[in-house]
């Protein structure tokens, strides 16, 4: 004879929790954060910037170029050669077109290296091109 409450018992499972649903929103949340994430760039070299009294914070996405005392130049924390400058400038404008380029110079750089990177900026497209100074003390 054929007992059916012992076939039954057989067949009942525990219930279990679907988890893949979850993984896929702790996914798409992921992907959500990495996206609306903005990543602030170093030039990579610490920098003694003049003063002056009109110095301005900016505060939209910019590209950073550096000019150390040694008249190095330095972009996202690596140097690079003067001539280079125009096609790294145009690469990080057509990932942010928008990006205004900020010359960070040393007090003890020279003039002319620090208006050789800029005229450079501005002929890979930069429309933008601003050289950084530090507010004075007590303003």
């Amino acid at each position: 004879m054929l007992n059916i409450s012992a076939a039954r018992r057989r067949k009942r499972t525990t219930p279990g929790l679907d988890i893949a649903p979850l993984i896929d929103m702790v996914f798409i949340l992921l992907i959500f954060f990495l996206v609306n994430t903005s990543f602030v760039k170093e030039t990579g070299i610490e920098v003694s910037r003049p003063t002056a009294s009109t110095a301005t914070v900016e505060n939209r996405t910019t590209i950073l170029i550096a000019i150390d005392p040694n008249n190095q130049i330095f972009m996202e924390q690596r140097q690079i050669d003067m001539r280079t400058v125009r096609a790294h400038v145009e690469r990080a404008l057509a990932e942010n077109p928008e990006a205004a380029v900020i010359v960070v110079a040393d007090k003890a750089s020279h003039t002319g290296t620090a208006i050789q990177v800029m005229d450079s900026c501005r002929m890979a497209g930069a429309v933008n091109v601003s050289l950084a100074a530090s507010l004075p003390q007590g303003s």
